[in-house]
């Protein structure tokens, strides 16, 4: 799998456009690797410690929190070296696609330069950094946290290296010497320009923050490397604030202690993947409703609902539903182009259930309740679950049930019996979660240790060989995914301490319709977002800048945070853009020409579902 198309709050939107086989490392990085996978396997042992004695012993660790800290910076910063190393950063490649062979090698060849002069201009800074953190000790352990922060020079040393050897590798010295001569003419003129940059003032903010990195974009340069040379541009050249202040930033983006669940909830839905769980649930809801007409437009929906709630993932649902759905569908009378209309806006219907990666981020960026956005995303997901059931059993009327039979109760048992371990784990996740009984991070380590045993018992289990290539292929897909929280959470610093966000609270005040307005213009952004960018970055950049101007409008956090996610959604599966579109079209094979026409429908459906939860708060607080 390549994260070179993936999109970002989906760590599992890996099967990109360019291929779907996993990127092995190299040979010389399999230390880091093993590395990487010993951290993750020794952070997740020592969550599960922390959890026993807090519950089931009440003696709490103190000291449990700042370990599991220092580990997961390392494994963060080793993890991007390693998405580094198999080019599995996500990008943007959609235009890079369109340009003729010898521009676009060009285009790649700038993409990796450019990649190295962001982390080459950042190495000093971290080593100060980490050289100022000499001074500060750790409250429990009393340790120099230079042990810790030494993560962001090592990892970024590393990048660097691997950036340099894969633009050596596989470009022609030419174009590697165009590239550089390109750079550096650039940058000698943004630096000649200094002045008059400088005297803008936030007029700047379009030039370096809104142009910069939408090039960077298009030529394919890795979103969180995009981040991060528009923010190191904009403060190098338009402002007097030293580059040091950016690897802080970084660093705080990248380390919130809720983020722990990210790589772990990563793992969880490897392991439901590699033990077949999904596709347990699969069989369950066909015996259940595969009789009716639009029965397995309703198991298709049903098993996205379910499948995400125990994976988080998008692609993983829709990988683990295709193949199980599709043959029966199509012998139905099904046109694949209709099947792939309803998976991708299925999965972006799905993404709100828990435990969805995407709500964890945002939790941890906004500061809102994760206990809450568990809570309304299953309430949200009931709501558009509902329209589109409503457009499948319409689009259903012809639909050929020749020789379907109802199944049995035997049948029904059977598979309820299999099927039954998984299906209680997102409820578990949820109810554990929403009722303070544990936080995400607690529960991701409990349904990681769950699902292993359940997977062993029941399903066959993992070989130990499949589960160390599950834990290096989560390193590095938490890597890239932390790399892009820490460096747009620089840029939403830089955004907010221009007094940006201060003059758009101002400007949205003063909008005609109140409240009603300001969710019109979010979900436009979100959409438009949604297409480019997708969750994570989405929301580490845009969440410091919007959920105050919605807090002073009266807006409930979890009712805005709904509106959100859901907009976003949307645009990752609504083309020519989204690419979550592309890759439902990939698993299902069918081609994204046929799919476009079909999807508009399922896209006005879901869009129906958004309005009505913008403008009724009840459907996102009813059961808080």
């Amino acid at each position: 799998m390549t994260l070179s198309t993936m999109v970002g709050d989906d760590p599992a939107l890996v099967a990109g456009l360019e291929g779907a086989s996993v990127q092995p490392g190299s040979r010389w990085m399999r230390p880091v690797e093993w590395i990487a996978a010993s951290l993750l396997t020794f952070i997740i042992g020592l969550l599960l410690v922390g959890v026993l004695s807090r519950y089931v012993f009440s003696t709490p660790v103190i000291w449990i929190d700042e370990v599991a800290s220092l580990s997961f910076l390392w494994l963060a910063m080793l993890g991007a070296a390693m998405a580094v190393d198999r080019s599995e950063h996500l990008r943007l490649t959609v235009f890079v696609n369109l340009l003729p062979p010898q521009a676009r090698a060009f285009a790649s060849t700038l993409a990796l330069l450019l990649m190295a002069a962001f982390l080459a201009a950042m190495l000093l800074p971290a080593i100060d950094y980490a050289s100022e953190e000499a001074y500060v000790t750790s409250a429990a352990l009393n340790i120099p946290m230079s042990w810790r922060a030494s993560a962001l020079p090592c990892g970024i040393a590393l990048m660097l290296l691997l950036a340099v050897v894969n633009a050596l590798r596989d470009a022609r010295p030419w174009l590697i010497l165009a590239g550089l001569a390109l750079i550096a003419i650039t940058a000698l003129g943004l630096w000649q320009l200094t002045p008059v940059l400088r005297d803008l003032g936030n007029w700047s903010i379009p030039i370096f923050l809104i142009g910069f990195v939408g090039l960077f974009l298009a030529l394919g340069v890795p979103i969180a490397f995009c981040f991060g040379l528009g923010t190191l541009a904009f403060l190098a050249f338009s402002t007097s604030v030293p580059v040091f202040v950016m690897i802080g930033r970084m660093d705080e983006g990248m380390s919130s202690i809720i983020l722990l669940s990210v790589p772990i909830f990563v793992l969880l839905g490897c392991v439901l993947d590699a033990t077949g769980m999904g596709r347990a649930i699969v069989e369950f809801l066909a015996s259940l409703l595969g009789h009716v007409k639009a029965g397995m437009s309703y198991v298709l929906l049903g098993s996205l609902f379910l499948v995400s709630g125990i994976s988080g993932s998008k692609v993983s649902d829709m990988a683990t539903v295709a193949p199980a759905l599709f043959p029966e569908m199509k012998r139905r009378g099904h046109e694949p182009r209709e099947m792939i209309a309803l998976l991708a806006t299925g999965a972006a219907m799905a993404d709100t259930v828990p435990p969805s990666i995407v709500l964890i981020v945002l939790g941890s960026a906004a500061g809102v309740s994760i206990a809450g956005l568990f809570t309304a995303g299953f309430a949200i997901a009931m709501v558009l679950l509902l329209m589109l059931a409503v457009l499948a059993r319409w689009k259903a009327r012809g639909e050929s049930r020749e020789g379907v039979r109802r199944a049995s109760f035997a049948v029904m048992g059977r598979t309820l019996v299999i099927a039954a371990p998984a299906l209680l784990l997102p409820f578990l996740i949820r109810s554990a979660v929403g009722g303070g009984i544990a936080t995400a991070t607690e529960v991701s380590t409990i349904a990681v240790l769950y699902a292993l045993a359940i997977g062993a018992v029941l399903y066959g289990g993992i070989r130990p060989a499949k589960l160390y290539s599950m834990l290096v292929e989560t390193a590095a897909l938490s890597g890239a995914i932390l790399l892009i929280l820490g460096t747009a959470s620089a840029m939403a610093w830089a955004l907010t301490q221009t007094g940006f966000a201060g003059q758009l609270v101002a400007a949205v005040q003063d909008l005609p319709g109140g409240w009603l307005s300001f969710m019109g213009v979010t979900i436009v952004i979100f959409l438009v977002l949604g297409c480019v960018l997708e969750g994570l970055p989405a929301i580490v950049l845009m969440a410091p800048i919007m959920f105050p101007v919605a807090r002073s409008l009266g807006i409930n956090d979890i009712h805005y945070s709904m509106v959100v996610v859901t907009a976003m959604n949307i645009g990752l599966m609504t083309p020519p853009i989204g690419i979550g579109f592309y890759i439902a079209c990939k698993i299902g094979n069918v081609s994204p020409d046929e799919a476009m026409r079909a999807i508009w429908p399922y896209i006005a459906a879901l869009m129906v579902g958004l309005l009505a939860i913008a403008a009724v708060p009840f459907f996102s607080t009813a059961f808080l």
